[in-house]
């Protein structure tokens, strides 16, 4: 069976784009930056993206790109003989337990816009938007319900192909996002009170550079929000034909993921300082907290419509890339169509996600990891184990396995004298050593 390869490379770089934008983007990055000290944390962020991130994306892309093959079938290829290929299944196993959890929030998105289109969040609820996502989600299948429509969606774009669905898709997603993004960005500028928001996302408190969190978390929040470490990347990558130049797009990836992230805070912070909020309010700012804000805007009901909106399309784009890795590498080994084990794959992680919701209902006293619910248990081991170690396998791999010239060779960096070595110090031990202060600090050894 001939390999798909993607209509151009601008369709590749808006499918990865789609791939690193997703919820965390719209709403992590605020939180995150919130709780850490607002412009010193976006500073370090943005270093971390062109130091670590474009390096690390870089090399994720190239070995799909030179083995053309799925995230394990890609290590089996390069290092036939080796145990390389069994760092492929972090990336397999983090897929099933991220989309899972993703659908459900997913799913609550998607029931946002429904209760904003029919006009009953444009106020709020007698019980308050609070206890209303409480009743929500704690519900036995209406969650669900919204879930298995997202998983249709999803599962509908990749089921199409990769020229003819996750391309075409991404197409439209990306622009349209931005452009909804851009647009509720200069509202939220607009709003009274809305320089203290600006002032906390641009002007560093440089006190803050004291604390050694504020680093892990902008590395953190730098690695995961570009999609690395779970093999989507590098599944995206066995799609690229050789003409397509790697340094160029991936530098072009890196920038346009943290656009949307500086765009997104721009989106809530100003919001946020407008109506006295505390910016640290955590994950229920979307759920909660902004509601509470839209309604008291001018034409707030069509804000938080348009912004509800614009969370499905960046969910959605990140989560056809999800899916896509078990999709492929299924597809590979059992030599199954890609209808078939697009359906498969979605079927079982609906499945999984049936147990997710329900951990906010007749299951929320199920604590599989400490105190953690079931979201929580999965996301704890998929972001804090399975991807710093998917990633770290693949920036061991290039770095060390290959050869330093196969390895330029393979990035297309080999007619880039400074910036080849620059890149091949990162890959080789910055970008380790860093990997492994993140995984450390996630278990809480250190920090």
């Amino acid at each position: 069976m001939e390999r798909e390869k993607w209509g151009s490379k601008l369709g590749f770089m808006l499918a990865a784009m789609g791939s690193a934008v997703g919820l965390g983007n719209i709403w992590r990055f605020s939180f995150v930056a919130g709780n850490n000290g607002g412009g010193a944390f976006l500073l370090l962020y943005l270093a971390f993206v062109v130091v670590i991130g474009v390096p690390l994306l870089l090399t994720e892309v190239s070995i799909g790109r030179k083995a053309e093959s799925d995230v394990v079938g890609s290590f089996k290829k390069l290092a036939p003989g080796t145990p390389w290929f069994l760092s492929g299944f972090f990336g397999v196993l983090s897929a099933f337990l991220i989309l899972s959890f993703y659908a459900v929030v997913a799913g609550w998105s998607i029931y946002y816009f429904w209760e904003y289109l029919t006009g009953k969040f444009f106020s709020e609820p007698a019980e308050g938007y609070g206890a209303a996502f409480g009743q929500f989600t704690a519900h036995a299948w209406h969650p669900l319900l919204w879930t298995a429509l997202f998983m249709i969606l999803t599962i509908g774009i990749v089921f199409s192909g990769v020229k003819n669905g996750i391309e075409f898709a991404n197409k439209i997603f990306m622009p349209l996002l931005a452009i909804i993004l851009i647009i509720l960005a200069f509202y939220s500028i607009s709003l009274d009170g809305a320089a203290e928001g600006l002032k906390f996302l641009f002007q560093p408190n440089w006190a803050s550079l004291k604390d050694p969190s504020i680093y892990i978390a902008a590395l953190g929040q730098a690695f995961f929000s570009l999609s690395l470490g779970m093999g989507a990347m590098l599944t995206y990558g066995s799609y690229l034909t050789k003409e397509n130049k790697l340094p160029s797009a991936t530098l072009g990836i890196g920038l346009m993921d943290t656009f949307f992230a500086v765009i997104s805070g721009l989106v809530i912070f100003p919001a946020v300082f407008a109506f006295d909020i505390d910016p640290s309010s955590g994950p229920p700012l979307v759920f909660i907290t902004l509601p509470g804000i839209f309604e008291q805007m001018p034409g707030g009901g069509i804000i938080g419509l348009v912004f509800f909106f614009a969370l499905i399309l960046a969910a959605l784009s990140s989560s056809v890339s999800i899916l896509e890795v078990p999709t492929a590498y299924f597809m590979r080994v059992c030599n199954w169509s890609r209808r078939f084990t697009s359906i498969l794959m979605g079927s079982i992680m609906f499945i999984l996600g049936i147990t997710v919701s329900l951990g906010f209902g007749i299951w929320s006293g199920v604590t599989p990891i400490g105190d953690k619910n079931v979201l929580d248990s999965m996301d704890y081991v998929a972001s804090n184990i399975l991807l710093p170690l998917g990633g770290l396998a693949m920036a061991l791999f290039v770095g060390w396995y290959f050869k330093k010239s196969e390895a330029l060779e393979a990035t297309d960096m080999t007619n880039l004298p400074v910036l080849r070595t620059l890149w091949h110090v990162v890959i080789k031990f910055l970008a380790p050593i860093l990997i492994i202060l993140i995984f450390l600090n996630k278990l809480g050894i250190i920090f």
